[in-house]
């Protein structure tokens, strides 16, 4: 392992699947292992043609079947089929190295060197499951899947939608359910998010995203633009000479939108945005109108 490696964890993808989508195009899930944490991290991958490389290696003894059921195949699965490796339907064959089992990467089948759109997203149960109001995780999660379902690339193999949102099991920046929890409680007592973290013994933000950084370079991602607001996700995501980060790809709350109707609108999500820009220093490039404590009459304070 090269020293600029050897400080990432060791990730494998153990599966993948295809799902097809309310987005539209179909997505890739990967699941991963890794050696830092007993934690099963995905890939939401869009586009066919990203692989994963600890997937598609081709291990000593195992069989053509075997490869297709844990998801290390080429083109589309159909009744019938019996080789991983060679979709005769399509016209599409992977080449190995013959010594290692590695993926020969070949640009007709396999993306490369491409600027790849990728949202490192950590999990949040309670915006994306328990419909909350007082983060933005959730509408986060859905956008970043609407913007690289439409992302497209010319007539390479897959069509539709290229790009990966990387889930870390990270709920509440990394403090887990139970802190998040009471963290709540506190916030409901007068703390801000940063505050109640501190008050419960944790960081502001005890996130790693080096799990993240792993998976995108087995994903043979060299080139990201990347959507958030946070700049310790830009930061964290380069990885020299592996990956960099090309591109910030704002992500810009829709309840700025002007209509009503759009995003999520709160005394919590306000509180919690404004905490992003104060406290975190997060990018948030347009102005955000904000509520006062003692708004009764819908009064605001705008906040650059």
């Amino acid at each position: 392992m090269t020293s600029a490696m050897s400080d990432l964890p060791k990730v494998q993808c153990i599966a993948r699947a295809r799902i097809p989508t309310v987005q539209g195009p179909d997505i890739f899930l990967h699941l991963y292992q890794n050696d830092r944490d007993n934690k099963e991290h995905l890939a939401i991958v869009f586009g066919e043609n990203i692989r994963s490389r600890s997937l598609f290696r081709r291990n000593a003894g195992e069989t053509q079947e075997e490869r297709m059921i844990r998801g290390a195949y080429v083109g589309k699965l159909y009744p019938g089929r019996v080789k991983a490796d060679v979709d005769e339907k399509q016209g599409l064959s992977l080449s190995f190295d013959e010594k290692t089992g590695e993926l020969v990467v070949e640009p007709n089948t396999t993306w490369c060197d491409k600027d790849t759109l990728v949202r490192i997203h950590s999990e949040c149960y309670t915006g994306e499951t328990a419909w909350s109001a007082r983060c933005d995780c959730g509408e986060q999660f859905d956008r970043a899947g609407k913007l690289i379902s439409v992302e497209r690339e010319g007539d390479i193999v897959g069509g539709n939608g290229h790009g990966v949102i990387v889930y870390l099991r990270q709920e509440g920046r990394g403090i887990g359910l139970g802190e998040k929890l009471k963290a709540y409680n506190l916030q409901d007592l007068g703390a801000d998010t940063v505050q109640a973290n501190l008050l419960l013994k944790h960081p502001a933000d005890g996130r790693d995203f080096s799990i993240g950084r792993a998976i995108l370079i087995d994903l043979g991602i060299s080139n990201v633009r990347l959507l958030t607001n946070n700049p310790d996700k830009v930061a964290q995501v380069e990885q020299a000479p592996y990956l960099h980060c090309v591109e910030r790809v704002p992500m810009v709350p829709l309840s700025w939108s002007g209509n009503h109707k759009d995003g999520i609108h709160s005394k919590e999500i306000e509180g919690y945005l404004r905490t992003k820009i104060e406290r975190m220093g997060h990018l948030l490039q347009k102005p955000l109108t904000l509520h006062t404590n003692n708004d009764t009459n819908h009064q605001s304070t705008p906040i650059a």
